[in-house]
């Protein structure tokens, strides 16, 4: 009996053996074919109908590169919402700009809107890392959101924005010392105080400002990059002005609150291009003049004809005042351009005020000679022009100018002028100055002698305020 129990013993011990390996064995198959079915159950997320959607890997692949980015620039390991070196020295921020174009300049809203590239260059030992080459990393504005960044803005700015086509225009360049590049493409519409004193014959001093918002000189130190050449500029063309000069420079800004800061200056000159101005407002002005003096030529008599020309001249005259005025800015001061327009104005309308005049003194003339009997009593000026507006030579006798001087006490509307008296005798030469009321009376009785000097007072007055003015403002 004990011969079999111990034959038997080890068939036992042998099948115990070999039930514990094929166990170990199964749950080890049984595993992996768990693992199997837990990756063809994730697999079958990103299937549809048998094929994978790449898309999905592709972002879990970059998710992956950012997650090595920032662990190799230890983002995590430090707080950027404190300036590098926080507690020492002024962290020093260098400033290159490119302008790309200046878009428009508003003589009405005083401003000007410009297209830039803002590059700034600094220093952050947070970010530094190791590199065998040498080379550096560049990062799009994922990245710039979760480190420090100066925060520059634009001083007297009404609107500014960053390009986002078709990404936001942001580019973050890190070196392995720590050195950073942040470059940024802006539009910015900035405030410009014009004077127009000359207009449109100016010339105006415009400037872009940038400034720290939150850090005084304590604590941020902005400069120029490359001094004179850190301003930069393409070939930029305008409508109605020429840029002149483009050059930087700096200076400080004092705030009663918070201290002194660095203030960095885009400077540029614009000179105005005249040609505009005089198509469109300074020939027309000076045509209008000249036809003012057209009536001149015109006979005293025909009075439709004078007036309407006079009006005419005035009204085009109060248009062009009206267009020039609506496209400036309402300022408080006179212009070179009102100068020119109101004293052409002043032309015309004295070329409707010397008509009057002359018709005036044509009437009083007329009237005299009735009174004298050199007309009819029965004829009226005012009928005789009732029915074309001028009078007749053949009804009315216009006598030549007297040779007589009519003496102070005499009646200029009575007695006829007396006759010169006898030559003085031989060796002396005596002359009688007239007064102004004989002046007067000379003009009266001889009205058509007013647009005869008005042929040639006028075009010498507008010839000599034109000199003056040019000579003045160009």
């Amino acid at each position: 009996m004990k011969a079999v129990v111990l034959t038997w013993c080890p068939l036992c011990l042998a099948l115990a053996m070999a039930s514990l390996v094929a166990t170990v064995t199964g749950g080890r198959n049984s595993g992996r074919r768990k693992h199997k079915e837990v990756f063809l159950g994730e697999k079958s997320k990103f299937t549809f109908g048998g094929r994978i959607d790449y898309k999905l890997k592709k972002q879990d692949s970059t998710k992956t590169l950012l997650i090595k980015s920032e662990q190799l620039l230890r983002i995590e390991e430090h707080d950027f919402a404190m300036r590098p070196g926080f507690g020492g020295a002024a962290i020093p921020v260098g400033i290159d700009v490119q302008v790309e174009s200046i878009d428009s300049i508003s003589e009405v809203n005083m401003d000007f809107t410009m297209t830039l590239y803002l590059r700034h260059y600094w220093k952050d030992e947070r970010l530094a890392f190791p590199s065998r080459n040498n080379q550096s990393r560049t990062f799009d504005s994922r990245l710039v959101k979760k480190i420090w960044v100066p925060d520059v803005f634009f001083v007297h700015s009404k609107r500014s924005f960053i390009h986002d086509t078709t990404m936001e225009n942001i580019m973050l360049r890190v070196y392995p010392d720590g050195n950073i590049l942040y470059s940024v493409r802006i539009t910015v519409t900035a405030l410009c105080s014009m004077d127009f004193s000359s207009f449109p014959l100016d010339t105006q001093n415009c400037s872009l400002e940038l400034e720290s918002y939150a850090y005084n000189e304590n604590d941020l130190m902005l400069y120029w990059k490359n001094g004179n050449d850190s301003l930069r500029t393409d070939e930029i063309v305008l409508s109605q002005f020429f840029i002149e000069e483009f050059h930087p420079s700096n200076g400080l800004a004092f705030y009663s609150s918070t201290g002194w800061y660095n203030r960095l200056y885009i400077n540029f000159i614009l000179r105005r291009h005249i040609f505009f101005f005089m198509l469109q407002t300074y020939f027309p002005t000076m045509l209008m003049v000249v036809l003012s003096w057209v009536s001149f030529w015109i006979d005293r008599r025909a009075v439709p004809a004078r007036v309407s020309l006079g009006i005419t001249t005035v009204l085009t005259m109060s248009t062009i005042i009206t267009g020039v005025s609506s496209s400036m800015p309402q300022v408080s001061y006179v212009k070179a351009v009102d100068i020119y327009l109101w004293t052409s104005f002043l032309f015309v309308f004295l070329s409707v005020i010397e008509y009057a005049a002359v018709n005036y003194c044509t009437t009083v003339e007329e009237m005299r000679k009735m009174k004298r009997g050199k007309l009819p009593s029965s004829f009226n000026a005012s009928q005789a022009m009732a029915f074309d507006g001028c009078f007749h030579d053949n009804d009315i006798e216009l006598t030549p100018f007297p040779r007589a001087v009519p003496s102070l006490n005499s009646d200029p509307l009575g007695t006829p002028p007396r006759m010169p008296e006898a030559p003085p005798a031989e060796g002396t030469r005596l002359r009688r100055q007239r007064s102004v009321r004989e002046n007067v009376d000379l003009l009266l009785s001889n009205s058509y002698m007013i647009d005869s000097y008005s042929r040639v007072a006028f075009p010498l007055s507008y010839l000599l305020f034109n000199t003056i003015y040019w000579s003045l403002y160009s």
